[in-house]
């Protein structure tokens, strides 16, 4: 059963961390095999569920030290019917595994969970194609293709879900509709190209407010993920309304373009310190993004030198 769909701790503020990239970490650290870098594959396995646990273990432990609110993202991002088919996984495989993910987490919740460190269950949501490439899915059509993966965390106890690495605002919108359908609290992340737009060209602002209006602020609030601070500070203004609709950070370690992520065949893990530092900077510009976390390249270590220079 849900815990805090109907009451999301994190709209009562405080600093909420969540983990970093899950791929990356359990392909270069854990030397899992992830085909079609597709995580929702080991909770099929013991030995999968076991890296799994140490995994996010791992990132609980910083929120436990810190005294901060945790979200509990499942590993679901690909756990889609088009992707699920290029790995063997039909209709009710998918459905199994990603009832499956959000029980996983709420034992992980169950041994974690204090009074002064809330952890939210999240079924996470991926694009429909590649994140890094231009989709052509309009809403309804978005809405239809994304309506049971969502249906299956809403069933198995999701305090809320979010979309990660989208660049279709369309897709947003049917997402956002899926998920109010369901009655679950959705939000919504974008990514960006090293200019700080979509790659069709959209600003961040326009994006939000594009979403915002077709779905009468369905959105519980909108993050950025998958891009490097360096990609988005000048994307920000503050001060605007629209801004103040991001409420989360979810950063690659690297200050590559997509594409030379894409293409490389080694883990760049960047700087930590440097990365810690401009989630300060942007966090003093714009308090109202206190969700933190990382995106590929990033692991604990960088989740835990944000949390501290941030609080």
């Amino acid at each position: 059963m849900a815990k805090y769909r109907h009451d999301l701790p994190q709209r009562r503020g405080g600093v909420f961390l969540t983990d970093g990239g899950m791929e990356t970490t359990l392909i270069f650290h854990h030397g899992v095999e992830l085909p079609h870098f597709a995580a929702f594959v080991v909770l099929d396995s013991e030995e999968g569920r076991e890296h799994l646990k140490r995994y996010y273990e791992s990132y609980l432990a910083v929120a436990r030290e810190n005294g901060t609110g945790f979200v509990l993202d499942s590993p679901t991002w690909r756990a889609n019917p088009d992707w699920g088919a290029k790995l063997g996984y039909d209709a009710a495989a998918l459905k199994s595994i990603n009832v499956r993910s959000i029980e996983f987490l709420d034992q992980l919740r169950s041994s974690w969970e204090r009074p002064n460190m809330p952890c939210v269950i999240d079924g996470a949501i991926g694009p429909r194609g590649d994140g890094y490439k231009a989709g052509n899915m309009d809403a309804s059509e978005a809405e239809a293709y994304h309506a049971p993966q969502i249906a299956a965390f809403a069933e198995a106890g999701a305090d809320m879900v979010t979309a990660f690495t989208l660049n279709g605002i369309n897709e947003a919108i049917g997402i956002v509709r899926a998920a109010k359908a369901q009655k679950i609290p959705v939000a919504i992340s974008f990514t960006v190209e090293t200019d700080g737009r979509l790659v069709k060209g959209e600003t961040l602002r326009q994006a939000i407010e594009t979403v915002d209006r077709a779905t009468q602020n369905g959105s519980e609030y909108f993050l950025i993920n998958c891009a490097h601070p360096t990609h988005f500070e000048s994307a920000l203004n503050a001060g605007e309304t629209w801004v103040g609709r991001i409420h989360g950070v979810r950063a690659n370690a690297s200050a590559k373009s997509h594409q030379e992520l894409d293409e490389s065949e080694t883990l760049d893990a960047g700087d930590p310190t440097d990365l810690s530092r401009r989630y300060v900077d942007l966090r003093r510009s714009f308090p109202a993004m206190r969700i933190l976390g990382g995106c590929c390249g990033t692991d604990h270590r960088h989740v835990a030198a944000i949390c501290e220079a941030c609080i």
